[in-house]
């Protein structure tokens, strides 16, 4: 059942993710972690750090990941046929409209109402990245003082390094060594 489940949830999101792997975030987020309670947000994030850190397309990645933690190698197999499934369909369907008939106006109109609704789906998870980054927490608490320094210096670093155009290989691994040395840190002055 769990198998059939995890098809399921991801041919949802492999659906809706109009945009790319990074529109794919809330759409797993709100099946794996708000619905099912299968992770929590931490365990989520570090899937979708592990998926960008890996070869391949972020979202399939994902899945994978996702469903490798759920309910092992079958687990990881549906979850990946049911992200792809749609789009495998969908796109046939598409090019051959789109081969046909050339650049169909209607299509193009939803393809632009659709691309604000993506930004928006990214928006949100990565706000709910930040909440985690900066304060360990899944929701924002009601004290902001409680900050963690680690997560605001690696954030400040790495948006610098993004808006240098550093490659992301770079700097995801500079901030791991950062978060691991800067936590060794932390833990001697205690």
């Amino acid at each position: 059942m769990i198998y059939l489940m995890l098809f399921w949830e991801f041919a949802k999101v492999g659906l809706f993710c109009v945009g790319g792997g990074y529109a794919s975030m809330p759409l797993i987020q709100a099946a794996v972690v708000d619905t099912y309670h299968w992770m929590n947000l931490s365990e989520f994030v570090d899937i979708f750090t592990i998926s960008q850190m890996t070869p391949g397309p972020i979202g399939i990645n994902a899945a994978t990941f996702a469903g490798m933690k759920i309910a092992g190698i079958p687990g990881a197999v549906c979850a990946t046929i049911g992200f792809c499934t749609p789009s495998l369909i969908l796109g046939i369907l598409l090019a051959r409209l789109f081969f046909r008939y050339g650049d169909i106006g209607p299509i193009r109109g939803i393809l632009n109402g659709l691309r604000p609704a993506v930004v928006a789906l990214i928006a949100a998870a990565g706000i709910s990245f930040v909440v985690l980054a900066l304060w360990n927490v899944e929701t924002l608490p009601s004290d902001l003082r409680t900050i963690d320094p680690i997560g605001v210096i690696i954030l400040a670093a790495s948006l610098i390094a993004v808006r240098r155009k550093v490659s992301v290989i770079k700097l995801l691994a500079a901030s791991g060594v950062a978060g691991l040395l800067l936590g060794l840190a932390r833990q001697m002055t205690l």
